[in-house]
């Protein structure tokens, strides 16, 4: 595989996570480090999904090295889980040290529709924090977001930007061009678009998500 220059303006294309030995050497050069695999993820991909971040705050040394081994350009969309907003203060202090490469922040909410907690969550962050809320109980069906907010894979929403995940590979040609096929109009009206492979032990999700890249 060539190396692919990520410099379509708008999309933030990547894979949920970098962390894999098996991507050696599909993707990563052989003999490629683990410490050294997220420089070598950044100069093909313009953004990944955090997922780390979920499990457990890293600490804030963690947060300055992911920063200096990315480009200014490049974009971490950050993980957070329903039960962490408790420590919402503390999250946001740390992912923001990421500066310029913080994207949307995901909020995976597994409960049923709950106004109150909605209110919560958008009102721990800074109002201009873009995120995403990966709603999994459909009773969260309709629901009103503000300007700073989206649902995960909705296509129409008020916001300046739209969050887009993939989950169910195998992707042939065919449905690569029909992901090609949704975002190429968001990038046409102004709007950020980010978007997501589901990663695996062999390196499709970088290829997908370079695929990606070429056919926008």
């Amino acid at each position: 595989m060539t190396a692919t220059n990520p410099s379509v303006s708008g999309l933030y294309v990547g894979t949920s996570g970098w962390s894999y030995p098996s991507w050696r050497p599909g993707f990563y050069p052989s003999g490629t480090k683990p410490g050294d695999f997220l420089g070598h993820y950044a100069g093909r991909l313009p953004s990944v999904e955090l997922n780390s971040t979920g499990y457990r705050i890293p600490a804030e040394d963690q947060f300055r090295r992911w920063a200096e081994q990315t480009p200014e350009e490049f974009r971490f969309a950050v993980k957070m889980q329903a039960y962490q907003l408790r420590h919402a203060s503390t999250f946001e202090e740390r992912v923001r040290l990421l500066g310029p490469r913080l994207g949307p922040i995901r909020i995976l909410v597994g409960q049923a529709l709950d106004e109150g907690f909605l209110t919560l969550a958008l009102g721990s962050f800074d109002p201009e924090q873009r995120i995403a809320f990966d709603f999994r109980h459909e009773s969260w069906s309709g629901v009103e977001l503000p300007d700073n907010a989206v649902r995960v894979d909705e296509v129409d929403a008020s916001a300046p930007f739209r969050y887009l995940r993939f989950r169910e590979p195998p992707y042939p040609e065919e449905a690569l061009a029909g992901h090609a096929d949704v975002v190429r109009p968001l990038l046409a009206d102004g709007l950020e678009v980010y978007c997501y492979y589901r990663h695996g032990d062999e390196p499709t999700a970088p290829r997908y998500a370079e695929r990606l890249l070429e056919l926008v």
